[in-house]
């Protein structure tokens, strides 16, 4: 086996290896499909993984190129540092102890540059309550106040989703008082949240450092998310060893050692449908396998507009709900290769979030209507430094990622040329966008400048080309007040037998779409799977 096939995660699609009827299909196979897969294979069920790219994970998969190694979603991850919280727990138990993490060993996982001012997130509760007093000396009630809502969150969102795997009936009847708590904060904006604590705009500012976390300013996200993720990392944060890749890789031999199977370059075209009940799928090459019950982990609008015949979406209602609810933001992704080690070129583990101004809301807009702006956001992390296997691998080499958001339309008139022949004034658009965002990280870690061997631009295209998502979206449905009252976000749908899962069902984040796994296998097997781990 080459070490690039020992790299790739699932086995490329032949009709030949299929093995008749299987008790599920996931279509998808993220982190919410290999999670329901894992957990459905720990029942007992054979279960088949259809993957559309050439290698399985969604959005921890990683890629190749020019000798170095990228991850393309999954930059840092809190709560699995400590053995007996519930996310590691699961983590381990769908990887049968496989997946090892690396815990960021710096004092700030993050650090917030707004206008030239740096702010660090650092680990503990106490630690980062002490680190903001700082700052903001003159806030200790609205920071105090701010972080007990922050855990109000956390302690309400636990029954909100667990509602979501109940039955129909049951599920309606106990919605409300499994739902209120956490909606009263769901429902307002991350803003209007803090605004109320504190009129001190750079407090708000600093406090939502981390909103390209999740893909909305304080002023559309739901306070929700923003609490979510912020709880999400107090502890501090971690790094799967061995790179993004392990987490698949680490999960396929459960679904394996069943008789199940992950079959990449593998597009479904359609779930197949009889009297108002999902039975198995065909695919883009007419072959169509049977199954007791089919799972969409490729989001909402992918599964209602490509999935399904429209009078099948039709009858599940689902055409008019899909109107309550919007895309997620796009973003473009400098992936950069240094012929240096991490260590000789001073690159640490922390990430870097740059802001031009405080308002985080205003310096969106400003971009959004003038490119020429300063960049809304600039996202800079440091993968070679979190891995301690990636010397290993790569000695001598580092790689960097530099992101920022950027509206598909900027892209759209390219969306239908073929993926890296789409033109020359594409790759000037490219270029143009690489040299600014090179010239941000030039400002904050000037050690790389004239050390670059290879950079590479992804953008809101390459990203529909890889993951489906029409607008090159990376998080699913938009994280505002209004996605979370749609009850029907949920893994049940109204066709029997067709079940979703992923990030649209609870939020984004690998964190988000292993919950959802959970959820939707509980549905399925009519009992709670955490309960027995």
């Amino acid at each position: 086996v080459t070490k690039s096939e020992r790299f790739l995660v699932g086995t490329k699609y032949r009709p030949e290896l299929l093995k008749g009827k299987y008790d599920a299909i996931v279509i998808g196979s993220g982190i919410g499909g290999l999670t329901t897969a894992a957990l459905l294979s720990q029942a007992g069920k054979r279960v088949l993984v259809l993957e559309r790219h050439y290698m399985a994970g969604g959005f921890t998969h990683a890629y190749k190129r020019k000798g170095y190694e990228w991850d393309v979603g999954v930059h840092y991850i809190g709560g699995v540092q400590n053995h007996r919280s519930t996310l590691r727990r699961l983590f381990d138990h769908i990887s049968e102890g496989r997946l090892e993490w690396a815990r960021i060993t710096e004092n700030a996982y993050d650090r917030i540059t707004i206008a030239g001012e740096s702010y660090d997130y650092v680990s503990g509760l106490e630690p980062f309550r002490q680190q903001m007093l700082e700052y903001f000396p003159n806030e200790n009630r609205a920071i105090e106040q701010y972080l007990q809502l922050v855990f109000e969150v956390e302690r309400s969102s636990r029954s909100f989703f667990m509602n979501k795997a109940l039955p129909p009936l049951f599920s309606a009847m106990t919605h409300p008082f499994m739902s209120r708590r956490f909606q009263g904060l769901a429902d307002r904006t991350t803003r209007e949240v803090i605004s109320k604590l504190s009129d001190d705009k750079r407090l708000l500012g600093v406090l939502t450092g981390q909103w390209g976390d999740y893909g909305l300013p304080p002023g559309q996200s739901s306070f929700a998310i923003h609490a979510m993720i912020v709880r999400h990392y107090l502890d501090g944060a971690n790094y799967p060893v061995g790179g993004a890749s392990s987490i698949a890789r680490s999960i396929e031999p459960t679904i394996t050692a069943q008789g199940g199977d992950i079959l990449t370059s593998a597009e479904v075209e359609k779930v197949l449908v009889h009297k108002d009940r999902a039975v198995g799928v065909r695919l883009t090459d007419g072959v169509e396998i049977e199954a007791t019950d089919v799972i969409s982990g490729i989001g909402i609008f992918n599964t209602v507009e490509k999935l399904l015949e429209t009078h099948d979406a039709e009858r599940m209602g689902y055409c008019d709900k899909m109107k309550n609810v919007e895309r997620s933001p796009s973003h473009i992704c400098l992936y950069i290769g240094l012929r240096e080690s991490a260590q000789s070129l001073g690159l640490r583990q922390t990430n870097l979030w740059i802001y031009p101004g405080y308002d985080h809301d205003a310096n969106l807009r400003r971009y959004k209507n003038d490119p020429d702006a300063d960049l809304p956001l600039t996202y800079i992390s440091f993968p070679s430094s979190k891995d301690p296997d990636w010397e290993r691998r790569y000695p001598g080499r580092s790689t960097i990622e530099v992101i920022s958001f950027s509206p598909y339309e900027w892209f759209s008139k390219w969306k239908d040329t073929p993926w890296r022949k789409r033109g020359d004034e594409y790759l000037a658009l490219k270029n143009r966008m690489s040299e600014r965002m090179l010239n941000v990280l030039y400002s904050a870690v000037p050690q790389v400048e004239g050390k670059i061997d290879f950079y590479e631009l992804s953008t809101a295209l390459s990203t529909r080309h890889f993951t489906g998502y029409e607008r090159g979206e990376i998080y699913g449905l938009s994280h505002t007040p209004s996605r979370f009252r749609q009850k029907w976000l949920r893994p049940r749908t109204p066709l029997k037998h067709l079940f979703l899962t992923g990030q649209d069902i609870v939020t984004n984040g690998v964190a988000g779409a292993l919950f959802s796994g959970v959820l939707t296998a509980s549905a399925i097997l009519k009992h709670n799977v955490l309960k027995k781990n």
